[in-house]
């Protein structure tokens, strides 16, 4: 066990984290509030909703009022989370999270969820595979993808201890657990969940447990790959992924976004200026969502393990 990692059967989706660190900030900050746009029972803010009814706020659905009186609320001292699906807080609020959030540094922690495209059925209009982009564009916005429901428990109470604005990125699937209830997350910094020589597995979010799967496949053809979860996207832990591509020579990153300006975007961009390493990028290709069940559209996309295993055997085959 490393910092609470611990393979677990039992799956929870990382929304669920969310809902249930809500419940625990409540009690612990009476300036915690809560908004959402009608959409508390998928984004599991209903919890906060039934406990401390005075503190949650349902803007219906208006994503652009919510952020802005989210603005408005943290400029009195409050603390405020936000909620809705991430197409929505991010694509249609986008000038709201820019100009009244961002560039004012105010304390809003922007929370949605239902991102990427293991919102399966509902199609390309509410997947969005942008969303890190965007948010990782905005001036002194940070961003955070938690890998499972205990990393996203964690990263939202410790949001709390951060001033200023906070995006968290939350997924609808339930997935299996990596950690347990003594993880302790820790802002800004890379966490190695597994050692290696060969390869380094840069992970996000939900495909930090397939680049575990992927690594435990490796092994058994004698490929030893270092698996890193990258969940703090800004600012990014750029000394410690440099450190592990020094000992690997190359990199695969993974994620369930778009390769440009995601997780890919980013190590490239420190790779290109100061390390360039051959380099392989598992993730939405420069295309829309399509309607199917989350595992059918994993397959579809390639971000399955046996797609990250082709991408390590591909970077190897350029290595120096």
């Amino acid at each position: 066990m490393v910092n609470g990692l611990e393979k677990e059967t039992v799956k929870k989706a990382t929304r669920e984290g969310y809902g249930d660190a809500l419940l625990e900030l409540g009690k612990e900050y009476q300036n915690v509030v809560v908004l959402d746009a009608d959409l508390a029972k998928s984004t599991q803010s209903y919890k906060f909703k039934e406990t401390y009814p005075d503190r949650f706020f349902d803007c219906g659905v208006a994503e652009q009022s919510m952020m802005g009186t989210a603005a408005g609320l943290a400029a009195s001292g409050m603390i405020c989370y936000t909620g809705s699906f991430a197409i929505f807080a991010t694509g249609r609020a986008f000038e709201q999270v820019r100009n009244t959030i961002a560039y004012s540094n105010l304390n809003v922690k922007i929370c949605p969820s239902h991102a990427g495209i293991t919102v399966g059925e509902d199609g390309a209009s509410h997947q969005t595979v942008e969303d890190i982009a965007l948010m990782r564009a905005i001036p002194d916005l940070k961003v955070i993808v938690p890998a499972d429901y205990y990393e996203a428990k964690a990263a939202v109470k410790a949001a709390a201890k951060i001033d200023g604005p906070i995006f968290i990125r939350m997924g609808r699937p339930k997935i299996p657990m990596i950690f347990n209830e003594n993880y302790e997350f820790e802002f800004g910094k890379v966490l190695k969940l597994r050692e290696g020589k060969d390869v380094t597995i840069c992970a996000i979010g939900i495909m930090v447990g397939t680049g575990l799967e992927a690594a435990d496949k490796l092994a058994k053809e004698g490929i030893e790959a270092e698996v890193l979860n990258i969940h703090t996207i800004k600012p990014l832990d750029e000394e410690a992924i440099l450190k592990s591509v020094k000992k690997t020579g190359v990199v695969v990153t993974v994620e369930e976004h778009s390769v440009i300006g995601g997780l890919g975007g980013a190590i490239a961009e420190i790779l290109g200026k100061r390390m360039p390493s051959p380099m392989e990028m598992v993730g939405i290709k420069d295309t829309f969502g399509t309607s199917g069940s989350p595992a059918e559209l994993i397959n579809y996309f390639g971000l399955s393990s046996k797609d990250i295993v082709a991408a390590v055997k591909s970077v190897l085959m350029r290595k120096a």
